[in-house]
């Protein structure tokens, strides 16, 4: 079994390392390298889709990247447990027409002992913005 450093039970430290990971890794648009965070059968809800799997992870950030274009992703520490990290986020992206949106949300991470998050519950609300008023 694979294992993703650091391990649970997590560490207010350790809690920023995986958070600092996850956020480089979405940064990196790999639907491939991303899923390896993730269990063989994570459980998702992002918004109102829920996924089942790292099958069903690839094609929906495959896609999520393709409408989703010079994506930028901030994350950051909300709280943790011993196996559990809470984040806050938002990150910036433009549509195929142009319109730049910034999104904002919350995210609910549960990890198995090998340190592969098993489930990953997300809320996340939409902004338009002028590309004049990005941030990331």
């Amino acid at each position: 079994m694979d294992k993703k450093h650091p391990l649970p039970p997590f560490t207010e430290e350790t809690a920023k390392e995986k958070i600092q990971m996850a956020e480089d890794g979405w940064n990196s648009k790999d639907p491939n390298k991303v899923s390896l965070a993730y269990t063989m059968d994570s459980k998702w809800r992002n918004r109102g889709t829920f996924l089942n799997g790292r099958d069903e992870i690839i094609r929906f950030l495959r896609y999520k990247w393709s409408r989703e274009l010079d994506y930028k992703l901030k994350k950051t520490y909300w709280a943790h447990s011993d196996n559990r990290i809470a984040v806050r986020f938002e990150y910036e992206y433009h549509n195929p027409d142009g319109q730049w949106f910034r999104a904002y949300g919350n995210e609910n991470w549960e990890f198995d002992e090998n340190g592969l998050m098993a489930k990953r519950f997300a809320s996340i609300n939409d902004e338009a913005i002028s590309e004049k008023d990005r941030r990331l």
